[in-house]
């Protein structure tokens, strides 16, 4: 492995064994959780992502110190080749990604492989957890005349549960919580939170494609935000879902470096990786039907 995708071994946090603070009682001898970050840019590449001079983007800084924190291995990579090695070594995978990562692209980095794509949905569907923030949905889209339309599924859209349509102008907009209990959810401020909705300034993804069987836990609420691309109903933007045997967590938070540093939303981030790493149980009930009714309802599409 190159140096430069540096294998970041951190040490057990303070907090030791018990460092999530929802993860389940475990032995002595257990071995630390290993998260695989792939940040590969083959399209549009976010600030938060871009390595300068070698060093870490900021949202790898980010996700290996909470890491170190909170007891797990972070092993941080731009080159698509490590998904034709080993990925039984990895406990879960989390992916900040742009485009058809087939395609060396924007940043110029090694593709992934169809065999790797492949790979890496065999593993999910084998039991390995999957998590990706905001622009994991715009990667690898689904076949179709128009982005607007609901499409036949590429298979990894169909694996994450939702796909990226377009965004407006970034701005400061509410979600509903619909699952308080979700770990880490119920460790948001109580000063991000009006009456049920959680406030933070981000650039906001424009879904569709979302899955029947996903669990919601924060709706886009959309009335009076600025911009063509929200004029619909209500839509899911973070969630849970079970991919076969696999556990996935997507939420389209994550383009400013400002959010990253937010601790609600690395709280969020915490318990979605205590979930996808298997360190906390929660069921998994779609409900996407109740608290998103319109969800499927395209915004009008671009004049």
């Amino acid at each position: 492995m190159k140096r430069r995708e540096m294998l970041l071994t951190t040490g057990l946090a303070a907090l030791g064994l018990s460092a999530f603070p929802w993860r389940r009682a475990a032995a002595a001898d257990q071995a630390k959780r290993k998260l695989l970050m792939f940040t590969k840019s083959s399209s549009f590449e976010h600030s938060v992502a871009k390595r300068t001079d070698g060093e870490l983007s900021h949202n790898e800084r980010i996700m290996t110190e909470l890491g170190r924190e909170h007891g797990f291995d972070v092993v941080c990579t731009k080159d698509g080749a490590v998904f034709d090695g080993d990925l039984d070594q990895y406990d879960a995978f989390f992916f900040y990604t742009t485009g058809d990562l087939t395609q060396s692209g924007t940043d110029k980095q090694p593709p992934m492989t169809a065999q790797g794509k492949q790979r890496l949905l065999a593993a999910v569907a084998a039991g390995k957890g999957f998590l990706a923030s905001h622009c994991g949905s715009d990667t690898f889209h689904s076949a179709g005349p128009r982005r607007e339309e609901q499409e036949k599924k590429d298979d990894y859209i169909a694996m994450l549960g939702g796909e990226f349509i377009r965004h407006g102008p970034q701005q400061q907009a509410r979600q509903k919580i619909v699952d308080k209990n979700f770990p880490g959810f119920d460790q948001i401020s109580p000063a991000a939170v009006v009456e049920g909705e959680f406030l933070i300034n981000d650039e906001w993804y424009s879904l569709k494609n979302f899955a029947d069987d996903m669990h919601v836990l924060l709706v886009m609420d959309t009335q009076g935000m600025k911009g063509e691309d929200y004029e619909r109903p209500p839509y899911p933007s973070t969630w849970i879902r079970r991919h076969e045997k696999g556990r996935v967590f997507y939420t389209s938070m994550g383009h400013r470096e400002d959010v990253w540093t937010n601790k609600d939303f690395q709280n969020m981030l915490l318990g979605g990786l205590a979930w996808a790493f298997g360190d906390a149980d929660y069921e998994v009930t779609p409900n996407i039907k109740q608290v998103a009714p319109g969800a499927h309802v395209m915004p009008p599409p671009v004049k």
